[in-house]
């Protein structure tokens, strides 16, 4: 093969995997996650404990919006907090946003009117998340307000879903979030 030939080649599957890369950033890849089953064993350091949880989200058909419905009980200790951080399995990571919010430990000032309460002693939260309320984490290179980029973390599986308690101050049960749903039959 020709050198002109070759670098056409390369040429090709730069421009493939920019346009998979920006199909996928704009919405175009998964539209459905699931952390599920939230586990003390994923916590990091692990917690031993008896509580469990899920979550699951949905992309909204304009892709401006993520739908959350956050499940847990038999927490050890009183629920403080619920968020999603940024990091891979086994790593601990920033919070892009929140999913629940108490009396005790509120939500920042910049998204606490848009946070719900968290239901004590278990229960389900489920809300909507828009751009408004990611607020990072800006030390790991998502800026507030960039929902595309927390999107892309949890296509790749590097986002996770905790949930906070009294007993467990960094986190009683945690799931990676994954996108082991598939899109294909969906209507939207």
């Amino acid at each position: 093969m020709g050198k002109l030939a070759l670098r056409g080649l390369v040429l090709t599957a730069v421009i493939a995997l920019l346009g998979i890369g920006s199909y996928a950033l704009a919405g175009g890849g998964s539209k459905h996650f699931n952390g599920d089953p939230l586990i003390g064993y994923q916590e990091n350091p692990d917690v031993s404990t008896v509580a469990t949880g899920s979550f699951n989200a949905e992309l909204s058909k304009d892709g401006k919006a993520i739908h959350y419905v956050l499940t847990y009980s038999g927490l050890e200790g009183a629920v403080t907090q619920s968020h999603v951080h940024f990091g891979k399995t086994a790593v601990n990571g920033g919070i892009s946003f929140w999913l629940c919010q108490t009396p005790g430990t509120a939500a920042p000032v910049a998204v606490a009117a848009l946070t719900p309460m968290c239901p004590t002693p278990g229960g389900t939260v489920e809300d909507d998340i828009t751009a408004a309320e990611v607020i990072g984490p800006a030390v790991q290179g998502i800026e507030a307000g960039n929902l595309a980029e927390i999107l892309a973390a949890m296509r790749a599986g590097h986002a996770y879903a905790n949930v906070h308690s009294t007993k467990w101050l960094g986190g009683e049960i945690r799931a990676q979030i994954s996108n082991k749903h598939s899109d294909e039959g969906d209507d939207d």
